[in-house]
This record gives structure tokens, sequence and C-alpha cells, in this order.
């Protein structure tokens, strides 16, 4: 049985979608007076149903049609146009390592409908483009609390599906990419509160094009931190490989975190395009750690961010 947190009628065909995001957002600023509590990160405020903030979530056609997601191909409308074939159900994750209840889970064990929340990120990318996003998603620490690490457990691994007859991308070395894509966190940020599986986006199930049916989401960190189709976490006391860093290390560091402070080697990280204005489409400053530094700062006191990028 697979978790849905869809209503019998779609959300389009209750109330448009602007309204429907404007209903959030008074809900969101009612959540937080209530609790009294304000944060930094463009308005971030702590709701009833978790995190959100109060900038303007992007069109949905956006968010679903300017992907990178290079299992489907390398331009930004490829993973759209070719995620359709992809098959999501049912879907099973290995969960292993440094735990005490190792197993394959199926999506209704991962995510319970309890503990789904609302939550609207930032999404920035590395090539400086950046989205806001109104995700459903489980918060990653519940899961882990539930599978035990082990006290010598510091690092968290995932794994994205392979599956080349239905990925094309994976049909060839994509950039040289070596399948199937891999990522890691360290155990103290995947347990922070703001990191989220995320299942749905604008209260309907997650498009393939954008990860389903389980996708990573840690909004402080560039977008390639964002795995999807996730098959495999394993915790692990050692750190884990990246794709991107194993790719090209001298570009992508294994943290990730956004640091406006510090170029990418082919260009300024000091401002962000908002995608979805075109030709015309207005930068904004970026913020270290993409305006969530008041949340996560605290994990990295004391380390070189120039050298642990």
């Amino acid at each position: 049985m697979l978790v849905r947190r869809r209503p019998k009628v779609p959300f389009s065909e209750v109330t448009p979608q602007a309204d429907h995001l404007n209903r959030r957002a008074l809900i969101a600023a009612a959540g937080a007076m209530t609790a009294g509590a304000a944060f930094g990160g463009g308005g971030l405020a702590m709701a009833a149903g978790g995190y959100s903030t109060s900038d303007p979530p992007t069109a949905l056609e956006h968010i679903t049609s300017y992907n990178n997601f290079y299992e489907f191909g390398w331009d930004k409308g490829d993973p759209k146009a070719h995620a359709g074939a992809l098959t999501t159900h049912p879907w099973t994750v290995t969960i292993d390592g440094l735990v005490g209840k190792p197993g394959d889970y199926g999506l209704e064990d991962i995510v319970r409908p309890a503990d789904v929340q609302d939550r609207t990120y930032r999404l920035r990318c590395v090539e400086a483009w950046s989205m806001v996003i109104p995700w459903q998603g489980v918060q990653l620490s519940d899961l882990l609390a539930r599978v035990e690490p082990a006290g010598s457990a510091k690092y968290v691994a995932f794994q994205t599906l392979l599956r080349p007859e239905e990925m094309p991308g994976q049909r060839a070395l994509f950039g040289g990419i070596d399948w199937p894509y891999v990522e890691g966190l360290r155990l103290d940020e995947a347990m922070h509160p703001l990191t989220l599986l995320a299942t749905g986006l604008y209260g309907e199930d997650l498009p393939n094009q954008n990860g389903a049916p389980l996708r990573l989401v840690v909004p402080w960190k560039y977008g390639f931190k964002s795995v999807k189709s996730i098959v495999r976490i394993t915790l692990t006391e050692e750190e884990p490989p990246t794709t991107w860093n194993l790719l090209q290390p001298q570009e992508y560091g294994f943290y990730a975190n956004v640091n406006p402070a510090v170029s990418h080697p082919r260009w300024s990280q000091a401002s962000e395009r908002v995608v979805g204005g075109g030709l015309l489409a207005r930068r904004r400053d970026t913020e270290p750690f993409n305006g969530y530094a008041e949340e996560v700062a605290e994990l990295y006191a004391g380390m070189d961010l120039r050298r642990f990028y």
C-alpha cells in the first residue's frame, strides 16, 4: 500500500494555485505568531506543520520543467521529457550499515501519514539559480531514529535507483558520472529537523522528474545534495563517497554548504537567479547557508568553510 497525501479532489480543481498558496502562507504566519518563534532564512518560521519560508513559491510549471536529474539527461528539460517511463510503484528502500534495524522497507513503512509535514523551502543550485518549493514529506531524523543508529555511526550515505532501461542518462557515461548516483551527509546534518525526505510538492505526489517517489531536501546546501529516487540509505563510520566530489573534487566538496563568500571555480556564488522570470529574471543576493544560518551554522562551528566546502 502506498502512502499518499492527496485529497479526493485535486487541489487544482478545488482552488486556484495562487489562492491555495496564500491560504498556506496565512496558516504558516498564524502558526508562527502563536508559537512566538521567529527565525532567519528569508522569513523562516515554525508553523504547526513544520518550517516554512515567507518567500513566494515558484510556479508549479517551472518546478516540474526546469530540473537537474542527470539519469534522464543533461538538459534542464530532459527530466520532464523522459521521466514518464520510470516505474515508481512499488518502491523499496534498503536501510543498512550501522543500524539496529536494517532491512528492506516499503515506502509505506518509511512515510507514515501522521508524520507527513508541509515545508516550503528555497532550493538553490550550485549553478546559481533558485526556486521556492512547497514540499510535503517526513523528517529524515524520524526515520533514522526508528532504525536505531549505532553509536559508531557518523555519516549517512544515499543511493539513487540504477535502472538504465528506464533512465536513458544511465545508458551512457553522461559527463563521466559513474552510476548509480550517490550522496552523503554527516549524521548530525541528517538528524537536523530541517532535513526532509520529500514525497510530494504542491500537495500532490512527487512528479517523476522531481525525484519520485522519495528524495532528499537539505535547504541550506547546494542542489546536488538533493539525491532523488532513493533506493538505499546506509549509516557508516567513514565519510561516504559522493558523485560530484568523485567527478570534480576541485569544484565540489563533501559539505556543499551555500557560501556566497566562496566562488565556484567557474562562476560567482554571490547572487542567484530566481527561476521563472525569463531573460529578465531578477537576481537576489545569496545568503550564507541559503538563509538558514540561524538554524544550522552551529553545526559547523570552528570549521574552515573554505577548506570544508
